[in-house]
């Protein structure tokens, strides 16, 4: 068993639905299981972080979600109000079209614009959409996100025709290195989930099944 896997987890809620009860139990039970931090939608930030307060639980939003395709001056403005909010990590999503477009210099200066805004004060984790690319766009996306400065390259928003897979983890690991993380996202229900996806190359999990996955370890 992998030590301190809680720490690997990003306790998630992104729903559109979720209610200030709901941020407010999620913040609860990450405090609980010491998770690495919670996420929530952008609105939420402020809520997650009192609630968080006093605890070794980040508070992490999501910037261009779930689409990407919001302008860098919007994206920018999301991580300047999410970190006046209380936002301590910012997972972004790329422009995905442009990626397709092959405007690789408009992926990356979207992708840089955001981690300028936020350097120094937020980690920024860049979403690349497997589900959507080819192999040879998401080693692009990969390589553009370590250029421009990302702490993080992720797998999914959760919200589109796939999540995580063992080989987006692999190869997305083999792509940047040990210099960037990793965060697989996506479809992890289980403690083996988790745990094969480790295995693969991920170094954060985004998950709304933190707890089922803690209490499969303690049971």
């Amino acid at each position: 068993m992998i030590a301190n896997l809680n720490k690997y987890v990003d306790h998630t809620l992104l729903r559109a639905d979720a209610t200030e009860k709901q941020i407010t139990a999620l913040c609860k039970e990450a405090a609980a299981h010491h998770f690495m931090s919670v996420c929530v939608n952008p609105y939420w930030v402020k809520t997650a972080a009192q609630c968080l307060a006093g605890t070794d639980v980040k508070t992490c939003t999501v910037i261009g979600f779930p689409l990407g395709a919001s302008s860098t001056g919007i994206k920018v403005a999301e991580v300047r109000q999410a970190i006046e909010d209380g936002a301590e990590e910012v997972d972004m999503v790329i422009n995905i079209g442009e990626l397709k477009n092959g405007n690789y210099q408009a992926v990356k200066a979207d992708i840089q614009s955001v981690t300028e805004a936020a350097k120094g004060k937020a980690l920024v984790k860049v979403i690349i959409e497997t589900a959507l690319l080819t192999d040879a766009e998401k080693i692009k996306a990969c390589e553009l996100a370590k250029e421009a400065g990302a702490d993080f390259v992720k797998t999914s928003t959760g919200f589109s025709t796939g999540g995580a897979t063992i080989a987006d983890v692999a190869l997305m690991r083999r792509t940047v290195g040990n210099e960037v993380g990793v965060k697989a996202s996506g479809g992890i229900r289980s403690l083996e989930d988790a745990l094969t996806l480790i295995e693969a190359g991920a170094n954060r999990l985004g998950s709304s099944n933190g707890v089922v996955i803690m209490e499969k370890i303690l049971s």
